[in-house]
């Protein structure tokens, strides 16, 4: 059988952007991860804006926490929950065609919610057609360009990627909450559509699938080596269960999926959603708490495009155990303290840095143990970050509304952060005893 590079030269078919960034120097992989970036930039503010919106949807419709709450927690659930199938849905009909089709629900659903009037509304279009839509892509998209463009760097680029994610996250947080005070949630829920339309058409024109669609290996790769295995897309709707079916016969699959699910419930689940409502409780206005989160995701940037250059040199289990001990010590601290600027400035530094600084060892360790398919398993692995940001979400609302604060929740996670410390500490002490094959049913 032809390599796919062989394939792609021989279809007679040179792609002249393509050539025109190699005349450059420019290895085609960087403008590909720069187009990902952008989307998971404008991506982030479907993400960030429920943080923004949660008190002023309150005060127009009269809607408790608990019910505003309810509609982020399915939303970040369907957004986990989608991953492995996003996965899937990649292998099959291709990078660009899923991140199209994600951005236009996310369009959908952000748009259409400026007429809602009613909760059922709200948990349709935020919680179902936005959780769908960013689910698709999600970080599972940084996974899958990574691993196919990159093979040198590749640490680098997932933590350029994912960075750019939650910091895009923090940093638009600012803007909404300005614009909420200039023209209302709705006119900041129209400026994220449009960024949302910018991007589709960055993406129609500069984003392809894999190195072999303009005659390349992926960076750093050996030209003489063989190409890398074709992705079996099969039935794409089984895929991710076949690959959850083997990875779930190994015990470092398990610990992954476990303190992933801690990480979102610490990240997106409590201080995402909830930090801007309980810094009201403390009399300190929503822009200077969305302040707070834009200083968070600056050096959240710097934490996590350092973390993936750590983890391609040293030890991912050490990595993983010293982010999950120091956010469980920020997050006991923030709980603990008096909620002053200088406090409070101290925490979003620390805890910036720590913000998603796990996924770039992460994905190495999945990459590692699980090959063929490793994207499927890290969807899942995924799954579990988002099922602990859905289940964080929903609890600290029902925590405000039936004890007045939000406090007990970030002291939970504190602790399940320390928690989550020590079982990172087992992997590797015995590994996994053989490496499941993963391959997708015909």
């Amino acid at each position: 059988m032809p390599n796919l590079t062989d394939q792609s030269m021989t279809r007679g078919r040179p792609d002249r952007i393509a050539a025109a960034f190699a005349r450059r120097g420019i290895h085609y992989g960087w403008v590909v991860a720069g187009v990902t970036f952008l989307v998971m930039l404008v991506s982030a503010g479907a993400a960030s804006a429920p943080g923004v919106l949660l008190v002023p949807l309150q005060r127009e419709f009269g809607w408790t926490a608990a019910e505003v709450s309810s509609s982020l927690g399915l939303r970040l659930a369907l957004f986990g929950l989608m991953a492995p199938f996003a996965a899937a849905l990649m292998n099959r009909f291709g990078v660009r065609a899923i991140v199209l089709t994600s951005l236009g629900l996310i369009t959908l659903g952000m748009g259409l919610s400026v007429l809602m009037r009613e909760v059922w509304q709200l948990v349709l279009l935020w919680g179902v057609v936005v959780g769908v839509g960013a689910g698709m892509t999600a970080l599972v998209l940084a996974a899958t360009v990574a691993t196919r463009w990159f093979e040198r760097r590749r640490g680098l680029v997932v933590g350029l990627l994912t960075a750019n994610a939650a910091a895009g996250q923090l940093l638009i947080l600012p803007v909404v909450a300005q614009m909420v005070e200039a023209v209302g949630w709705r006119g900041a829920v129209g400026l994220l559509c449009a960024f949302y339309v910018v991007a589709a058409l960055v993406v129609l024109v500069l984003l392809r699938e894999q190195p072999a669609d303009v005659g390349l290996t992926a960076y750093g790769a050996d030209p003489e080596a063989a190409p890398p295995p074709a992705v079996q897309a099969g039935n794409m709707f089984a895929a991710p269960f076949v690959a959850l079916r083997a990875a779930s016969r190994v015990p470092l699959f398990w610990i992954l999926f476990g303190t992933f699910f801690v990480c979102g419930m610490t990240t997106t689940g409590l201080i995402q959603m909830h930090l801007i409502p309980m810094c009201s409780d403390f009399g300190i206005a929503a822009t200077s708490a969305a302040g707070l989160l834009a200083l968070m995701g600056v050096f959240d940037f710097v934490g996590t495009v350092a973390s993936g250059w750590l983890s391609d040199r040293y030890s991912n289990r050490w990595l993983l155990f010293w982010y999950f001990g120091l956010r469980g010590l920020s997050l006991l601290y923030l709980a603990n303290s008096d909620f002053d600027l200088w406090e409070l400035s101290i925490f979003a530094i620390f805890y910036g840095l720590d913000w998603v600084a796990t996924v770039p060892p992460t994905v190495r360790l999945v990459a590692k143990h699980f090959p063929g398919q490793s994207n499927l398993v890290f969807g899942w692995v995924f799954a579990g970050h988002q099922l602990g940001a859905g289940a964080a979400a929903l609890a600290a609302g029902i925590t405000r509304t039936s004890f007045g604060s939000y406090l007990p929740a970030f002291e939970a996670g504190g602790i399940l952060c320390l928690v989550a410390a020590v079982a990172v500490l087992t992997i590797g002490w015995r590994g996994p005893r053989r490496r499941p094959r993963i391959h997708a049913p015909a």
